[in-house]
């Protein structure tokens, strides 16, 4: 599978995403590229909820969802949207923060919503309050494509082992983790949580990420990550947005989990016993 990433720098302004989108996906066409991945957030990244709010849609009237399934179709390349904000259907009032997987003719082969929300007070005066926002998914997914099965995952899912287990044991032979990690937690835990996500699961981990100082005044690490089963880091893209493409080759899933076969000796936990 020859793999495209896109590192982003995503503003305030749907449009804008949608035509960066397009020519992502332009770009990894040229590139030879079989599949796209996206970050968290692809189109719009706003942390002003009433301002966000005005451009956050249905699915069927997304400008950015649109434009990049119908460039998928045109130039005949999977694309992963890693996520966008969409009206949600459960009533509330709150959005979903949702990935997409859209195949070379343009079709939704699959959905995933974030199932966990990062709320958080940040040493650097950040306060992120996701749940105020955003209903948390409910569903682990993966989705088959001509390249093994893939397992959705985005951002704060990372932290969450038990999702990526559940994953692999459902066939997952690759995992995708886009993400808008901010500066501090991704200096610390980016590298080594998608390393050891990779290596627990014996999977490729493919985690397209947002970078640099953004329109909304955020600032997000970049790194965009190719992790192969054995943990090996196989792309990194430091800090500067742009679009990545890497070969991959599927041996090393069977190599790797037949040298540690964890995924066979995984047991059930039930309750722990608690000595006094």
């Amino acid at each position: 599978m020859r793999a495209a990433l896109f590192q982003a720098n995503t503003g305030i302004d749907p449009l804008l995403g949608a035509r960066s989108l397009v020519e992502a996906i332009e770009r990894a066409a040229g590139e030879g590229a079989d599949i796209l991945f996206t970050p968290e957030m692809s189109a719009v990244l706003d942390r002003d909820k009433t301002r966000a709010a005005r451009e956050i849609v249905s699915e069927e009237r997304d400008v950015a969802l649109a434009a990049a399934r119908e460039a998928a179709a045109k130039h005949g390349l999977w694309v992963h949207l890693g996520s966008l904000a969409v009206q949600s259907e459960a009533g509330d009032g709150r959005f979903a923060n949702r990935a997409f997987i859209i195949d070379d003719g343009g079709r939704i082969r699959a959905r995933y919503d974030k199932m966990h929300l990062f709320d958080v007070d940040l040493p650097d005066g950040q306060s992120i309050r996701e749940s105020a926002a955003y209903v948390p998914g409910t569903q682990a997914v993966a989705v088959d494509t001509p390249w093994g099965r893939l397992g959705l995952a985005i951002c704060y899912d990372l932290r969450f082992p038990d999702l990526f287990a559940a994953l692999s044991n459902a066939g997952a032979t690759m995992l995708a983790i886009p993400a808008a990690f901010t500066v501090p937690t991704g200096e610390a835990h980016w590298h080594v949580l998608i390393r050891a996500r990779a290596i627990e699961a014996g999977a490729f981990v493919i985690a397209a990420a947002q970078t640099g100082v953004h329109a909304d005044g955020r600032k997000t690490f970049g790194h965009s990550l190719v992790v192969d089963p054995w943990g090996e880091i196989l792309l990194d893209m430091g800090d500067r947005p742009g679009v990545e493409v890497i070969d991959l080759d599927p041996a090393r899933i069977a190599e790797a989990r037949s040298r540690i076969p964890v995924l066979r000796h995984r047991r059930a936990i039930g309750a722990v016993a608690v000595a006094s």
